[in-house]
């Protein structure tokens, strides 16, 4: 009867996981897919309490405890700007237990004699994508915080030492199956599979962060498949694959988006400052600069704006001035949109996490594709921390290293004003075109006190 009540219970927790699945996909329906998923979790894991096989509550009520202090601070008190490298550190922590998992189920049945073929099949699985991600994840922390360097770190020989490694974890499962009892070779191939993880994000540039998060989150969820192959349990394996397979069509829509391979994001070492050997503007010139108070008249007395918020809006916690100085454009009978492009930020939605945190309606946040037919119509389109995926260069360049890349069609603006820290270059190292174009002008500084003076410039207009 309990057996029946609780696959009952992972049943129900499946559907409330794919319902929070279906409406996450809307930003007005998306923090009702959270609710969602956080109840459809709660039903998981108290199910999970009830077999009779578990002996003891009270390591699992400290574990909890532990779980609680560590959690809340990280939903409550990490800033938006800094979710991208909170997901990863997630990550971390998800392939973490079930690798332990692994690692425990494989050392007790070692001991026991009970290990079976296909039983080791699972758990070398396990720990080999859950090793990988633990460390992988930890890298990606770091290059998000800037602990680590955000450019690719490369060697000679890098790809051909990862490949090599990669074929003797998979070497080293095969022996496993053939002789479950071989403890070494289980502790090697999950020395292979923390190295690995080590070693795979290393040459992965700061632009393909996102695609490498959203990656990460699917060995997460192929480790989570194999841990509920391992234990026989049932709703680790629905959640395992679902959170695989949605991370896996994540990454190729990202790849999609910055017209990539997956071959090339995860072995090209894009965003070098010696990429491809091109980093140069093809229009040539210079870029204009202009002040807080010409800038200003143009935005006050403008018809239609669209602002563009990049990583340096997210970088400077700018979001809630934006928004300020939108609604100031508004008062005066100007319409304002936000166009967001599918890879701005570090993350998939983060601008849109953002931007509708700082209070801006939904409908006023709009995609690529929708918002690209209305900038020949648009008097001031305000670039706030954007570089790469406004850059002409990936329409007109064909010897551009981002040719091809979709992108926001912001040239076609009436005029452009960008909002920039300094003259660097985007995440891919290429020159923008669109900075030295006659109709560009720019504002230089922190793209909060930028914003700040724009708005009192046009209340005052």
């Amino acid at each position: 009867m309990t057996e029946t009540l609780i696959q009952l219970a992972y049943l129900l927790a499946a559907f409330f996981f794919i319902m929070a699945l279906r409406t996450l996909g809307r930003p007005e329906t998306a923090r009702r897919g959270m609710q969602l998923a956080a109840f459809g979790m709660a039903v998981a894991v108290l199910a999970t309490l009830l077999p009779a096989r578990i002996v003891s509550y009270d390591w699992l009520a400290v574990g909890a405890m532990i779980g609680a202090v560590v959690g809340y601070p990280l939903g409550m008190w990490v800033p938006m700007t800094a979710m991208p490298q909170r997901i990863a550190l997630s990550h971390a922590f998800g392939a973490l237990a079930a690798t332990l998992v692994g690692v425990g189920e494989y050392t007790h049945g070692a001991a026991t004699g009970s290990l079976a073929r296909g039983h080791v099949l699972a758990l070398g699985l396990e720990v080999l994508f859950g090793g990988l991600t633990v460390t992988g994840s930890l890298m990606a922390f770091g290059k998000l915080q800037e602990i680590l360097p955000g450019r690719p770190v490369t060697f000679r020989g890098q790809n051909s030492m990862n490949l090599v490694l990669l074929a003797a974890a998979v070497i080293g499962l095969g022996w496993l199956i053939v002789s479950p009892n071989e403890v070494w070779v289980f502790a090697a191939m999950l020395a292979i599979a923390v190295l690995v993880g080590i070693l795979f994000v290393l040459p992965i540039g700061g632009a393909d962060m996102p695609v490498v998060v959203s990656l990460l989150n699917s060995y997460a969820g192929l480790a989570a498949v194999a841990t509920g192959f391992a234990i026989d349990n049932n709703i680790l394996i629905i959640v395992g694959a679902l959170d695989g397979l949605s991370g896996f069509i994540l990454s190729v829509a990202m790849s999609k988006a910055m017209n990539r391979s997956f071959a090339n994001v995860l072995f090209g070492a894009f965003g070098s400052t010696e990429v491809g050997g091109v980093a140069t503007a093809s229009a040539g010139g210079k870029m204009s600069t202009t002040s807080a108070e010409d800038a200003a008249l143009r935005l006050a007395y403008a018809n239609r704006v669209i602002m563009v918020p990049g990583y340096g809006l997210a970088v400077s916690q700018a979001q809630h001035q934006i928004r300020e100085l939108g609604d100031l454009i508004e008062k005066r009978g100007g319409d304002v949109r936000y166009a967001i492009h599918p890879v701005a930020g570090r993350m998939p939605g983060h601008m849109n996490v953002l931007l509708a945190e700082a209070g801006i309606p939904y409908d006023k946040l709009v995609d690529m594709d929708e918002i690209n037919g209305r900038f020949s119509e648009t008097d001031v389109a305000v670039v706030v921390g954007a570089n790469d995926v406004v850059n002409p260069a990936a329409r007109t360049n064909p010897a551009s290293p981002i040719f091809g890349m979709p992108i926001l069609k912001v040239s076609e603006a009436k005029s452009v004003l960008v909002l920039k820290r300094g003259k660097g270059k985007g995440f891919s190292g290429v020159e923008n075109d669109l900075f030295v174009e006659p109709k560009t002008s720019i504002l230089f500084g922190d793209a909060r006190q930028s914003l700040l003076d724009l708005g009192l410039q046009v209340k005052g207009a």
